[in-house]
């Protein structure tokens, strides 16, 4: 970027930054690891075709489908202006003007070329993303009406949905890459516009070749405008596009969990937790976030886990969480020996769900203690 004025230099360096900050983003989205155990059916590459009972496909996004996505409108936008092929004039000054001339009809003609991988690479979006709505949408309905336990086809919508984010991850490369090459060719064609200007003070023109000049001037601002356009809309969109599937990812998480417990964990951040029966409680200030009592067995404590969760990570998206197993202290020393090892494997049991809900490992630390006045294992969980 040697030569080029200050302003052009931060333009560059700033789509760069962006480009780097989206792909340090999608990396930092791809080390989720799966959410199914070894003992769920595993998933593969090959995505099943949805049965006839599929809801119909989910419409693209809005973030996958701006106004003239299907080329029109941005052609439309980016339409070079044609270039004054001038006269010869016979002079030195001329020859320089035939080779500024043919370095911004160059540019233009890649400008047309790069809007055209612009469209493509968003129609490419507006597929992928539909398909992965399609897939998630109908998971999310075979869920809502009840499914068993790690379902082996929502395990293969779940690998549809995963396939179509991996696409759009690709594409978001793609766009990165494109607006690389936008960069430099709005730093080339500034660079043109200065050496233009220089001409104009070159001894030995005509005066048509002035005139040539003042034409080519203008053409090349219009050019630099054009390109500006385009490397906004490619910024904008690998802004976007990153942002979506980051979200995406996240919601993955969830669904993969909810297909192991075979129910939606449909709550989403800050949903009030209601009244909860059987073998678990809400806390309430002071008091740890959730208390499951194992008085049963099979105690269904997934639901109000994760809404509570939710409802932490909300008021404190840094949270850490302490998962402490309680064991009663009545009966004999091997009965209270036993009971520790029971309430141990129970809090082990809770801390794997909430890693499957999407939880880093690396925020969750297990304790264990005994309290007299309970009466079977519990589980407490508290925010740290």
């Amino acid at each position: 970027m040697r030569g080029l004025p200050a302003q052009q230099r931060l333009k560059k360096g700033l789509f760069l930054a962006i480009s780097l900050m989206g792909v340090l983003a999608l990396s930092a989205c791809s080390d989720i690891d799966s959410m199914f155990g070894d003992d769920e059916a595993v998933m593969s590459d090959q995505a099943a075709a949805p049965d006839a009972g599929a809801p119909p496909t989910a419409a693209a996004p809005a973030a996958y489908a701006p106004a003239g996505a299907g080329g029109s409108g941005l052609m439309a936008t980016i339409t070079p202006v044609a270039i004054d092929p001038g006269r010869d004039t016979g002079t030195a000054v001329n020859k320089t003007i035939q080779s500024l001339r043919s370095q911004v009809s160059g540019l233009q003609s890649k400008l047309v070329t790069n809007a055209q991988r612009l469209v493509d690479l968003r129609n490419a979006s507006a597929g992928a993303a539909g398909a992965y709505q399609q897939a998630k949408a109908h998971i999310t309905t075979r869920l809502q009406v009840g499914t068993t336990r790690g379902n082996p086809e929502l395990v293969a919508e779940w690998n549809t949905a995963q396939g179509q984010i991996d696409a759009l991850t690709s594409n978001i490369n793609a766009l990165n890459a494109l607006g690389t090459d936008v960069a430099n060719d709005s730093s080339t064609a500034h660079y043109a516009l200065n050496q233009i200007g220089a001409t104009f003070n070159v001894s030995g023109a005509v005066d048509d070749d002035h005139r040539q000049l003042s034409v080519l001037e203008d053409e090349t601002s219009q050019t630099i405008v054009l390109i500006d356009r385009l490397l906004k809309e490619v910024s904008d969109g690998v802004q976007r596009q990153t942002a979506y599937v980051a979200n995406e990812r996240a919601s993955l998480t969830t669904l993969a969990a909810s297909i192991k417990s075979g129910e939606l964990y449909s709550g989403g951040l800050g949903v009030p937790m209601g009244a909860v029966g059987g073998g678990v409680q809400l806390a309430t200030a002071g008091t740890p976030l959730v208390v499951i009592k194992f008085d049963r067995p099979n105690v269904d404590y997934q639901q109000v886990l994760y809404a509570a969760l939710n409802q932490a990570l909300q008021n404190r998206p840094s949270a850490g969480f302490q998962v402490v197993a309680v064991a009663p202290t009545k009966g004999t020393a091997a009965s209270v020996q036993i009971a520790q090892t029971t309430a141990r494997r129970h809090a082990e049991d809770v801390m794997r769900s909430m890693t499957d809900m999407g939880v880093p490992a690396a925020r969750l630390n297990v304790a264990s203690t005994t309290d007299p006045g309970t009466s079977a294992s519990e589980v407490r969980v508290f925010v740290r």
